[in-house]
């Protein structure tokens, strides 16, 4: 389960020797399974969830006319059918793949990086820094690979009659605006995803190391995969709650920017005002916390599958003194 960095070369052993491994761990083949983890627990989620994702996405851009969660699928299913639910899925699962490639594979390059710069005893000490740094590393990458189908996700989403299929909207959006249709949405992307990751991944780690440590009554080693995999998935909601709140300002401009042609951030800010930023967040809540807490319970389930290392929770440095 992806738990903690490796802190030291003796736990890497150590991790070894309890469980069968096919691939050592911080190697090109571990890093590229990481990477194919994030492929499918982001692709695949982000897609099963598009429906809600699309009703969010218009209370945020055309709040008179998609009042709530509710009305807002009736408003939707009148409009265009139960089709028009599933509008985006296809730039969706291919912008989302991508991201999850960069998010979670780099993650784990940059946590071992950082971990190896800083040294045992510190890596420890400052391991809520370590996964901070790190995330927030991964996620500058996976946002510029995202942003150009996120773009066309949103268009395609919010602006009645633009385009119903990913081949219809990508040339249609080149040719009204060129290259910049698909990136001028990267610098909210940054202002969303960053903040997101850094809260998914650090809250995610401490809140599974504080779940063996005060409500798991057994040792994380005495437990079996399908009990890890339930922390995990725990973990993972908690996680998504926070995350959601954190970047939801973020997620409701990028929205309106990428559904109007020529818009700027700083100008859809002052017209959302501090109020319309927030609009749609229960339904983030919801969407994110449970995307969140599949997307771990995925990724965990690819490195069982894989039989990939699974350092235990982080632990002080025999040399070092405990720091909490």
């Amino acid at each position: 389960m992806e738990m903690t960095i490796v802190l030291s070369p003796g736990r890497r052993g150590a991790a070894a020797a309890e469980e069968e491994q096919s691939y050592e761990y911080g190697s090109a083949k571990y890093l590229l399974l990481c990477g194919l983890g994030g492929m499918l627990s982001c692709g695949l989620t982000h897609t099963a969830i598009v429906p809600l994702d699309l009703v969010k996405c218009r209370m945020q851009v055309d709040p008179g006319k998609y009042k709530g969660i509710v009305s807002g699928f009736g408003v939707t299913v009148r409009d265009d059918g139960l089709r028009g639910l599933a509008r985006g899925w296809a730039p969706t699962l291919l912008g989302y793949s991508l991201q999850g490639l960069c998010k979670f594979g780099l993650y784990e390059v940059f946590k071992i990086q950082y971990a190896e710069l800083l040294g045992p005893e510190k890596a420890y000490e400052w391991r809520t820094s370590l996964y901070l740094g790190a995330s927030a590393s991964a996620e500058f990458f996976a946002d510029v690979a995202l942003a150009p189908m996120e773009a066309v996700k949103v268009r395609m989403q919010t602006q009645p009659g633009f385009a119903r299929t990913l081949r219809a909207a990508a040339p249609r959006m080149y040719g009204e605006e060129g290259l910049r249709a698909f990136y001028k949405g990267v610098a909210p992307l940054w202002m969303r995803q960053i903040p997101y990751t850094m809260m998914k991944f650090a809250c995610f780690e401490r809140t599974v190391e504080a779940l063996y440590k005060y409500v798991v009554p057994k040792p994380q080693r005495q437990c079996t995969k399908a009990e890890q995999l339930a922390v995990t998935f725990v973990a993972g909601y908690i996680a998504g709650v926070f995350c959601a709140a954190v970047s939801h300002p973020a997620d409701s401009v990028v929205s309106v920017l990428n559904k109007e042609k020529g818009s700027t951030t700083f100008g859809v800010l002052h017209r959302l005002g501090f109020a319309g930023v927030w609009k749609g967040l229960f339904a983030r809540i919801v969407m994110i916390g449970t995307l969140t807490a599949l997307q771990w319970f995925i990724y965990d389930s690819v490195k069982v599958y894989f039989k990939l290392p699974r350092p235990p929770v982080a632990q002080a440095p025999p040399s070092g003194k405990r720091q909490e």
